[in-house]
Formats: C-alpha cells, structure tokens, sequence
C-alpha cells in the first residue's frame, strides 16, 4: 500500500490556429516565419494603441468549453495580468481571471474498463508570449516576437488525477478533441499543446488511519498541500516522466518530516530526467489582476451559443462507443480508427460503399436491414484489418496523411469486395492495394492491367492440384508419414501454377481431400 496519495492537476495551454492573432490582424503563423516579421504595434504593446478581441478565437474557446461540458459566462471580460519575463513585450498579459468563458465542465476519461471524471475548473483566453532564443556560443538570448498575441485557449483541471499515466491518458484526450473541434493542430513538439503540472502528496488515509487517530503525526488527509508546478513539458512522455520524478522526490522529502510548505516551480530537465526549482511560486494576488481598460466587457447572446453547438461535432468518446454499437469492433480497432477524425471519416465512407453493395445481392426476401445484418460483421471486420494492418502501414512508411493518399474509400471498399468474394487472395490483394496506394488506380483496373482478374475455375484447380501430387511426391510421403510443414510446401506449388490468383483455403481444403 503506497503511504501517499498523489493530487495531480494540469494547466493545459492549446494555441488555436486562427488566421490572425488574439488582437490584432497580424500573421498567425509566425512560427514558419523569420524572426520579428509577424508583429505589429498592437502585440507589442506600445503606447496608444487599442487590442480588439479575435472573434473566432472567441466562438472556438465557447465551442471547447462546451465540448468539455462547461457551464459558460455569458458575461464575460478580459483583464491584465500583471508580471515581468523578457519575452512579455507589454509588461503585462491580457487575460481572464474573474469571468472565464466557461467553468465548471468535465471529462471522462477512460482507464481500461473503467471511466473517471476528471473536472474542468475553468476555460478561458489570453496571448501568448514571444520566445526566447538562446546562444550559448554568443553568451546571449534572443527575443523572437512571431509568437506574442498568438490567441492560447487555457484548460484547467481540478486536482482529480491520481497517477502519471492518468495524466497522460486525459491530455491525449484532449489533444483529440481539439483536434475533433478543428480548432487546434495541438502538437505538443511544435508548441501547439503546452502542459504545466501541478502535483502535492498527501497521506493515505487507509495506511495513516491508526497513526492518525492516536492524533501522533499532523496528517490530515482531506487537505491539500502546497503543490509544486512542472514548467517545460514538451510531449506526453516528459509529462509522465516528471510527475514520477516528482512523486518519489515529494515521498522522500514527507518521510523525513521536510514536507514542501510552500508552493513552487520546477523545471523539467529531460536530459537528466530531474525537475529543477526555478522559483517560489507566485499567489494569484502577486499578478494584480484587473479589468482590461482597452477591451470593453463581452455578452454572450443566447443565438451566438445555440448557433455553436449545431457546430459541434461528434466527439471521440461518443464515436468510440458508436464504432463499437454499430458495427461491432473491439476496443483495439475502435481506439486506432478513432484517433484521428480524417481516418475514422474514411473508415465510415468505405463501411457506406460496402453496405450500398449489399443491397444489390440477391436475398430471398429480407429487408435491406436483415440483408446488412447478415454481412456487416465479417466484411466491416475484414475492412477495419485491412485498414489498421496495410493501409496504415502505407501510411505511415510514406508519411502520408490519409486526406493526401491517393486511395479514395469507393475503391478501398471495392479492394475489400473483392477479398470477402474471394476473386482475390490476400497476397494478390496486398500488392494490388500497394499499386492503388502509388497511383490511385481502382482495383479492378490493377487486376485487368496485372493479368489478375477473375478466379482460377475450379476445374482448373484441381488439375493444378493433381499435377502437384503428381510431380512431388516426396512431399506427398512426408506429408502422409505427418510432417504438416510438407501440406504447405505443396500449397506453395499449386499458389505458383495458378500465378497467385486461387484462394488458398480453396487449395488446402482440395489437397486434404485428395491426399486422404
């Protein structure tokens, strides 16, 4: 039994990828660009000047916050956030404290066969800093403004995680919904999705229940204690790492009596695998918090929210449990279709053209229900492995994304036509998918070009079989004398009569029979 308990909590930051910055109209895609180019007076904050709010950062920030279940201010305002680092070009970041677009919210987030609530504090705006280039060749840094004003929607949780991994299951959830939502590319190496963690131990109530009545130690396991924030966390790895780093480094320090007794910040060095202390942390009061004077206070209309959430899509939780109702799939197929939105749309198209070739079998009166009942399992079956095991595999070799390859879902549905039909066996079709994946050719068009189409007729087959009994019969021997590896070696002659194209259960269940 561990002796702490961990309280983990996350600032998620998600820069939304917007045309133009957070208040101003410059460039939003500053970071492909040369340094100091995307700016203007406005994100840099000179006097005199006005900062207007970006309108569709605004509906997308409402738009997570109800994606995440958030009950939203309808009233609402921006304010300064008041602190000093180089690469703040105003001196002060605009921000919400007091009216957060949304608050209150939650996700479920799934742990195996269990879920668990994780809730959302509050979702709200600001901008973003510049960056800080560091030359340690020179002895210098240097500010790269491109970034200041870029708008950052910030995501904070409640203190509800328990585990490192719990922490990096939720932010890979929320990366797919920003992701869902279109909102966010939220790529954790290009800065796009940024994670501070926050983490404090406290007692376990069940290892300290004797110690703690006898009233020997000052425990008190409801409480929450100071929490010592992670900075520089770059990818769900560095996420995980750190919070185990932390938890045994806080351990440590608990069973000597040296508990934190303030809060902190710590740098994660992923080199050394180690947190490092940066600073003690600020309180909310040390930033002198007020209303932005230059931005006047936002209401939100009831239309402007009702006309958000018809834009809301269908998110993955909700889409992972469709996948699983409706056609059948296991965890395994649904969790990889539905981690990335392009691909689970392609996998819905193709399943679309296989139920539309369906229904133009000849059936014996059923409906066009009962005539998709009786082959929806085994085909949407055999479309989602050849989906996961060979087209991704192209994918992912060519570093294609699957709204680029040339594969369109009609002819990738006719591929698996074929394979259920058997008018192609799984070698033959492997290359075949391998040419429709170079030149987007259907295909029936790669069969007919290869000398593919059609099925050897069985007549033929069994002459092929017979010749190969015929021709190896030490083969034969081995096979009847039971060395199973002889059946195979006999498979692989007749596969090399039939150039490839017969079914190779049709060849075993015919060699079986007449070796008997």
């Amino acid at each position: 039994m561990n002796r702490y308990e961990p309280v983990i909590g996350l600032e998620i930051h998600v820069q939304l990828k917007t045309v133009s910055k957070m208040f101003c109209s410059c460039d939003n895609t500053g970071e492909d660009q040369p340094p100091n180019t995307t700016i203007c007076p406005i994100c840099l904050g000179h006097p005199g000047v006005l900062p207007m709010p970006n309108e569709q950062a605004v509906r997308w920030a409402l738009m997570a916050a109800l994606a995440l279940d958030c009950t939203i201010n309808t009233e609402t305002h921006f304010d300064r956030k008041s602190y000093f680092y180089p690469d703040l070009p105003k001196g002060y970041q605009i921000s919400q404290y007091g009216a957060p677009f949304g608050h209150d919210g939650h996700l479920l987030i799934a742990f195996g066969k269990t879920k668990r609530r994780v809730r959302i504090e509050r979702v709200h705006l600001e901008e973003d800093t510049g960056k800080l280039l560091h030359e340690a060749d020179r002895g210098a840094s240097l500010v790269d403004y491109n970034r200041a004003g870029t708008p950052l929607l910030e995501i904070v949780t409640r203190p509800d995680l328990q585990t490192p991994q719990g922490a990096r299951t939720f932010l890979q959830e929320l990366r797919l919904i920003m992701r869902y939502l279109g909102i966010s590319d939220a790529e954790m190496e290009k800065g796009h999705l940024r994670c501070d963690a926050n983490i404090s131990l406290r007692p376990n109530p069940e290892y300290f229940q004797d110690r703690a009545s006898e009233g020997s130690i000052g425990l008190d396991p409801n409480k929450l204690y100071p929490k010592t924030e992670i900075k520089n966390l770059n990818s769900f790895r560095s996420v995980e790492r750190s919070l185990a780093y932390e938890i045994k480094r806080q351990e440590e320090l608990w069973d000597k009596g040296e508990a934190p007794q303030v809060q902190s910040t710590r740098g994660w060095d992923d080199q050394k695998g180690e947190t490092v202390l940066q600073r003690v942390k600020e309180e909310q009061h040390d930033y002198r918090y007020f209303p932005e004077p230059d931005i006047p206070p936002l209401r939100i209309e009831q239309a402007c929210l009702d006309g958000i959430r018809e834009e809301l899509v269908e998110l993955p939780s909700a889409k992972r449990e469709r996948f699983r109702d409706e056609f059948g799939l296991g965890e395994y197929d649904v969790t990889i279709l539905v981690a990335d939105k392009a691909l689970s749309s392609f996998f819905e198209q193709v399943v679309s053209e296989l139920r539309a070739w369906v229904l133009t079998l000849e059936h014996g009166g059923e409906t066009e229900e009962e005539m998709w009942a009786l082959h929806r399992k085994k085909l949407v079956k055999t479309a989602a492995n050849w989906m996961i095991s060979r087209l991704l595999g192209l994918l992912n070799a060519a570093h294609v994304p699957i709204k680029k390859a040339k594969v369109t879902p009609e002819n990738f549905a006719e591929l698996i036509k074929l394979v259920h039909e058997r008018r192609l066996n799984k070698q033959t079709a492997v290359s075949v998918l391998e040419k429709m994946f170079g030149t987007g050719k259907d295909p029936s068009g790669i069969m007919e070009d290869e000398d593919l189409s059609g099925q050897t007729e069985a007549g033929d087959l069994g002459r092929f079989v017979d010749g190969a009994i015929a021709q190896h019969e030490k083969a034969v021997a081995e096979y009847r004398a039971g060395k199973e590896p002889a059946l195979q070696y006999l498979i692989g002659q007749v596969m090399k009569k039939t150039k490839g194209r017969a079914d190779v259960q049709e060849i075993k269940k015919l060699l079986l029979l007449k070796l008997q």
